[in-house]
């Protein structure tokens, strides 16, 4: 699942699971405390959540903001194995869950586990969770793990068994992570299909989570008490939770930095000048997880965004003006001052130069790709030599075609810099580029004009997590993914890429056990993406991570493979 705004590690982690037994759970972290005596805790997203149903979601904001209501059966732990929330236990071939032909996944459910309204939490909501996502007209954004799924069923009251279409040794694809929140089948069972876009539960969902909501502003704030109903008597701590929406990611520092106002400030992607004196002043009242990982990239739109198309708009079925031609693509990757972005934005180590799509694993090759080279000469020939020439106005055109180029992003003052670098090097080369910026409350939306999803634009920029396995990144740029109108612009395809070969590839990873030849696999994937500039990495946002909390909060274990708040259950102060 493609998550728009980012966490991760800069090492790599343990795989999530292997052919011969998967990983072992991870222990979930205990802290003594009494429930309900912390206060209120106060947490800052400057990009405002909007909705609070992560299967139509479309950013980090939302997902984070319905993780306090709505869990998973295991969630990923910092080390990048599952932790068992819903579940009893994780599933592994050691302990029987985990078939020896990898077709099969078992999931014990905790017993007693309750909704916050009071009903028996069972297999049938897990169950009702695969029809929901996996009716196409639900359009759900998480229905990537559907193409592998061929049915999850209830044993019993507290068994669930996952069968996948054929042997996948990413055998935690379902069940695992923000991605699989089970939502109450009673609340949402007349929310399937088309109903689903427009069902009010979608604002004020039942949990079986730590808190259960209070009070719901889109765009503004959430507003959250204990659970009374949750299954540990001495969790969580804080007796109430409010995540104020708006502002910017400088102002959200500063308050949790300088002034104390907030106890976490998710996302404090701020220039390197700014944010380091915020750390090293002696009344500096923050610290910062170590675990964070996210790719900064910039998305290519291989439709057509022209606003004469009218509803054909950055439809699939339409072809882009140039981006159709690979040396235009590859002209703009080579003049990706990289370098400059990392060093002087994110600085070391809060960020790399990368030109990899994927993180883990780590390809080699790309460093030999001339599409990885800064070289705007070299940029400037290719773009001369396949007959695009440069005017009297200084861009180039070929056939009546000019290279114009709308690139737009969500409002962040590394993202505007990030912009201004892009275009400042991409025009001496003979592009003209027009940048736009919009409140990441709408620009992470399926909804918006500006938004990244339905992508009105030539480019966007943005950043997302992965998890420990490579296959569900990848698996975005799939042609089953394309993002369109006709799922509600919901799919993980923003750039509406579709080549038959990237997928024989993708299938064959899918279907591929051997760890060792799924991660070349990967690796593959991650090269043919590269060599055609499907995608333009830029940098690999790694430690110090720019999730900030105050120092008297404890027991913060940030994972980079799942929500920020997967754990505030065991937070105290």
């Amino acid at each position: 699942m493609l998550v728009a705004a980012a966490c991760g590690q800069s090492t790599q982690p343990t795989p999530a699971a292997t052919a011969t037994g998967g990983a072992a759970a991870t222990p979930a972290p205990t802290v003594a405390s009494a429930r309900g005596t912390g206060g209120e805790l106060k947490i800052i997203y400057w990009q405002a959540p909007t909705i609070l149903n992560p299967h139509q979601a479309g950013g980090t904001k939302d997902n984070d903001a319905s993780r306090l209501i709505l869990e998973p059966l295991a969630s990923w732990g910092s080390d990048g194995k599952p932790v068992a929330i819903l579940a009893a236990e994780v599933p592994t071939a050691t302990n029987g869950g985990v078939s020896k032909d990898l077709t099969t996944v078992t999931w014990k459910l905790k017993t007693g586990v309750k909704w916050s309204d009071g009903s028996a939490f069972t297999a049938d909501d897990v169950v009702f969770n695969f029809t929901y996502r996996c009716n196409k007209d639900t359009a759900a954004t998480t229905a990537g793990a559907c193409d592998s799924t061929a049915s999850v069923t209830a044993k019993d009251a507290t068994t669930v068994v996952v069968t996948y279409k054929a042997p996948n040794a990413n055998f935690y694809e379902w069940g695992v992570g923000t991605a699989d929140s089970v939502i109450q089948k009673a609340q949402f069972n007349d929310c399937v299909g088309t109903k689903a876009k427009d069902c009010a539960a979608n604002q004020k969902p039942i949990g079986t989570g730590p808190y259960k909501l209070v009070d719901f502003k889109q765009g503004d704030v959430v507003a959250y008490a204990i659970n009374d109903n949750f299954r540990d008597p001495n969790k969580p701590f804080f007796k109430t939770v409010t995540i104020k929406g708006g502002g910017d990611a400088e102002g959200a520092a500063r308050a949790v930095c300088q002034t104390g106002e907030a106890d976490y400030g998710w996302n404090l992607q701020i220039p390197l000048a700014v944010l380091q004196p915020m750390l090293s002043a002696a009344a500096s009242k923050c610290q910062f997880p170590s675990s964070y990982n996210a790719l900064e990239r910039i998305t290519i739109n291989f439709a057509n965004p022209d606003p004469s198309l009218g509803d054909k708009r950055s439809e699939p079925d339409t072809k882009h003006p140039f981006f159709s031609d690979i040396n235009v693509r590859r002209a703009l990757a080579m003049s990706a001052n990289r370098a400059v972005v990392a060093e002087q934005l994110y600085g070391k180590p809060g960020g790399e130069a990368y030109c990899n799509v994927i993180v883990f694993p780590r390809s080699k090759n790309t460093d030999s790709f001339d599409v990885c080279k800064y070289d705007l000469a070299a940029a400037e020939k290719v773009l001369q030599d396949n007959g695009w020439v440069k005017g009297s106005d200084g861009v180039r055109a070929k056939g009546g075609v000019k290279l114009i180029l709308s690139y737009q992003t969500s409002t962040n003052a590394a993202r505007q810099k990030t912009q201004e670098v892009l275009k400042a090097d991409w025009e001496k080369i003979g592009f003209k580029v027009n940048i736009t910026n919009s409140s990441a409350t709408t620009f992470f939306t399926n909804t918006a004009p500006d938004g990244y999803a339905k992508f009105y634009a030539d480019l966007e920029e943005f950043a997302s997590s992965q998890d420990p396995d490579p296959a569900g990144f990848l698996e975005q740029y799939v042609c089953e993914e394309v993002n369109a109108k006709a799922n509600n612009w919901n799919k993980n395809n923003i750039g509406r890429y579709c080549n038959p070969e990237f997928d024989a590839i993708i299938k064959s990873l899918k279907a591929e056990t051997d760890r060792a030849k799924r991660d070349q696999l990967a690796i593959q994937a991650n090269d043919f993406l590269v060599k055609n500039v499907v995608v333009i990495s830029l940098v690999n946002r790694t430690a110090p991570t720019p999730n900030g909390f105050s120092k008297g909060l404890k027991g913060v274990k940030q994972s980079a493979f799942d929500s920020s708040l997967w754990d505030v259950m065991d937070w105290t102060k």
